[in-house]
Formats: C-alpha cells, structure tokens, sequence
C-alpha cells in the first residue's frame, strides 16, 4: 500500500534525494518486492526527510480510478434503504472505496442519468436501486462502466443484480401468523399501481399462503399504497377497520408500515399481539423497539451489501485490467436468503387454536 505522509514535496524531489528513478521511488510506494534492501532504505529515508505526501487522486485519475462509487438509491428517507447505505458505506470502507449517495426521488429522469454515461468519469462503479424505470427499460442498462443492480423494478438486464426473497419472506411471513392460528388476514403494502415492485412480490408471497390454507383475503382489505412511510401505514390501517373488515392478523410489506399500522390499531383499541397478530418486513432496526416488538422478516440487509460491494469491486478490477467486455463472466444474480424474526407482535391470539 502507498505510503501517506503530509508535505508539499513531489515524487522527482525524493528521486534526486535517494539517488534513484521515478519509478524507482514508484515501487518502493506500490510495495514492489523486487527491490534491494538498500535503494528502499535510501526511498524510504528520503520520503521521511522531505515529508513526502501521496497525491492519491492524481494517481488514481492516473491509472483510470477515482477510488470512489456512487450508491443511488430512491430516497433516503425510507428507513430500509438508510441502513442499507450504512451497510454499503462499511463493506466499501474494507476495500478502500468511497461511497457517494444520490437519492433520486423516484423522478424517472433522474433515475435515466444514472445510465447515460455522465457518471463514468466521476466514479469507479455504481450501485443501483431503481424505482421509476421498470422491465421496459431493461435495454438501458447495457452500460460501459461497471454497474450492480439493487432491487426488483428491473430483471435480467445485462448486468449483476442482487436481490432479496421477496416472494418466499412474504409467504413465511403469511405462515407464521396462520399458523399461530389467525383467519382473517389483510395485507398492507400492495402499490397502487401495477408495476412490478417489492410490493407486488410480497403480495404474490401473501396470496400464494392464504391459497395454500383454502382462504381467501377480503377485498375491501386490498388498498393500493402510494409510498412505505409509517403515516401511510396508520391511514391505510385506518381505512381498512373503517371498512368494516375485523383482523386477526395483518402482513405489512415494511416495517415502517407495520408500524405505522401499528399505531392505527391501538388508537381503535385493538391489542397488538392480543387482538390483532402484526408482522412487518425488513428487520429495520426500529422494529425491535417498538411496543411490542415488531415480528418481521429479515432479507439479509447485510449480505445484500456485502454481495453488490463485492460485484462491484470485481467489475471495477476488471475493467481496469483492460479485460475484454467478452471475457468478462455473464451477468450474475444473486438472490439473499431471508430469516424470520419472531418477537411479541406475533406472540400468538387468544384462543389461537380452540
């Protein structure tokens, strides 16, 4: 690793001091091996006595590298993707990459900037969650700089995607309420649109559970959500009792809604686990502290980081080897396990079972 110490001296000032070429004084830094003892002692004596410092940026931009990735994300005011960023920001510090953040509101012009080449020149890579573009935009992706896709708007795009079990959380989640004995289960999270999305998914996962039991969800049950904010959540909650529909357990599709939800039911009276059995879906850490706590599926927020920082890394290799797009491996997708994570909000209902 190149060696970092503060002053205004050049490289050429400790290759005249020590006596050797600039590219002598460029391996003692890199960590060539192949030296002799006494030229690197000679370097390295004359980097301590000029204070030598290591213009990184200049090396890097030298070499074609910035040393930094952008995570774009669709807003982070959504509690799931904050402690995604978080998780990015720590696996990307082990590599000695810095993470630029740009949110862009699922505003689809924003999100079209992304792949228009305007951020090759600023960063090595880019992780990429998309909200806005959907399967019809898959073609964009064929970009010609390293890029690993987050999230479920956009399949098979000709680049690394990581991903969640969305379908199969959702069902589990489904399951563990039903078997605790509810019967009346309401979903809460379906977008009201009909894209493709974590919601969309999550439903799939929901409906297939109920299907396999011989049950059906009520219909009145079934409203569209514009976002996955708490607020959402207690007005959604809130619309669903005023329907007349009676829950024993409800499914949301994020914990911000189960939360949200949460609130909406206490405020009707309706006892959380007693009454009404309530699960989420993300594992944010707000969940846990809730009261009660939040029952909820964990999608693997960590190894999702882990696995698009460590894509993105080989991409980036890669390409700076100048290594052919031809030879390079196909387009990887890795899909994260899930886990769930049972807590008071599903400690079971009255009567479960009688």
């Amino acid at each position: 690793m190149a060696r970092k110490v503060s002053g205004s001296a050049t490289i050429r000032d400790v290759a005249l001091r020590a006596g050797v070429s600039v590219k002598t004084v460029s391996n003692v830094l890199n960590g060539y091996r192949y030296l002799r003892p006494e030229t690197k002692e000679r370097v390295d004596d004359a980097i301590r006595e000029l204070d030598y410092h290591v213009n990184v940026s200049a090396r890097n931009l030298g070499r074609g590298r910035t040393g930094a990735i952008a995570l774009v994300l669709p807003a982070l005011r959504g509690v799931y993707f904050a402690e995604l960023a978080d998780a990015v920001m720590r696996e990307a510090s082990k590599l000695d990459l810095t993470v630029f953040i740009e949110q862009t509101n699922d505003e689809r012009e924003r999100e079209l900037r992304v792949l228009d080449g305007s951020y090759r020149s600023r960063f090595d890579g880019v992780l990429y969650s998309p909200l806005a573009l959907g399967q019809d935009d898959a073609a964009l992706f064929d970009v010609d700089f390293p890029l690993v896709l987050l999230g479920e708007r956009v399949f098979d795009a000709g680049v690394d995607h990581v991903t969640m079990s969305n379908v199969d959380g959702a069902r589990a989640a489904t399951e563990h309420v039903l078997d605790l004995g509810a019967r009346t289960v309401v979903p809460l999270g379906l977008k009201d649109d009909s894209s493709a999305s974590s919601g969309t998914l999550r439903f799939r996962g929901f409906h297939a559970a109920l299907q396999a039991r011989g049950l059906e969800v009520d219909s009145r049950a079934v409203i569209g959500v514009p976002d996955y904010f708490h607020a959402t959540g207690a007005r959604t909650m809130t619309r669903i009792l005023a329907s007349g529909v009676k829950p024993d357990a409800v499914v949301a599709f994020t914990d911000t809604l189960a939360l949200g939800a949460l609130a909406a039911l206490q405020d009707h009276g309706l006892r959380v686990p007693d009454d009404v059995l309530l699960i989420g879906f993300d594992n944010i850490e707000e969940s846990s502290y809730s009261r009660p706590p939040l029952s909820t599926i964990d999608p693997g927020r960590e190894t999702i980081a882990q696995q698009a920082v460590a894509l993105l890394a080989e991409r980036i290799r890669l390409q700076l080897d100048g290594v052919p797009r031809e030879e390079r491996p196909a387009a990887r997708k890795v899909v994260v396990d899930f886990r769930l994570i049972r807590r008071e909000s599903t400690a079971g209902l009255r009567g479960a079972g009688s």
